[in-house]
């Protein structure tokens, strides 16, 4: 991973240490991420019970499917696997439940905690085909595992 990115996450990993994730810190949280490396939109979804529940996310205008179950959609299949999901066209994948109707790629990561329990999924989307990669990844995992800590 690049320096710069490396920075960034240290950034995000104090802020999320500091003082717990509240709502507030959250949207907080969501918007480093979002501006570390300029995503289009970043969600946060916690299970609580038997769905999906966002906590946070960037911008203004909400997503579609604000809850959802836990067996539906790529955060549902990520749930399954234990593992990120990176869709490079999401019209091309039945699991896909659209949050925006120009979102073109969208990548999945869970958050886990020291237990090794799934908490939740950070979610990453893009209006632009295959746009996320292996750096991506790497740096969503990074911030997934950060988030993670401050989740009950």
């Amino acid at each position: 991973m690049k320096e710069t990115t490396c920075k960034k996450l240290q950034a995000i990993g104090a802020f999320a240490l500091a003082s717990g994730c509240t709502p507030k810190r959250l949207r907080q949280l969501v918007e480093m991420i979002r501006e570390a490396r300029n995503y289009r939109w970043i969600g946060i979804y916690k299970i609580v019970k038997n769905e999906f529940v966002i906590l946070a996310e960037t911008g203004d205008e909400p997503p579609a499917y604000p809850r959802f179950p836990t067996t539906q959609g790529l955060c549902g299949a990520a749930l399954e696997s234990g593992k990120p999901i990176i869709v490079g066209d999401v019209r091309h994948d039945a699991r896909y439940l659209p949050t925006f109707h120009t979102t073109r790629s969208e990548i999945i990561v869970p958050m886990v905690n020291d237990h090794r329990h799934i908490l939740g999924m950070l979610d990453a989307e893009s209006e632009k085909l295959n746009a996320f990669g292996d750096e991506d990844r790497q740096f969503l995992e990074r911030a997934a595992g950060l988030i993670a800590h401050c989740l009950h």
